[in-house]
């Protein structure tokens, strides 16, 4: 299985996050979400306002805002 962050809003542009390495997958949950604690300040400064945990097609949680 495999998990990966979806931007759910905001002013983004899915071929810059893309270029600067932000859309993963990943193997486990847990993963995601230890990437996601390291890197949310870049998602946000490329204009991802929130992020949607997909499992495959399956929403596990979100969509999450990445403001404070």
């Amino acid at each position: 299985m495999s998990y990966r962050w979806e931007p759910a809003s905001g002013a983004f542009d899915p071929k810059s996050l893309a270029e600067s390495g932000l859309l993963h997958e990943f193997d486990s949950k847990e993963a995601a979400e230890e990437w996601l604690t390291l890197f949310f300040a870049e998602l946000v400064s490329h204009g991802v306002a929130e992020v949607t945990l997909m499992e495959e097609d399956r929403t596990v949680y979100g969509p999450m805002s990445l403001l404070a």
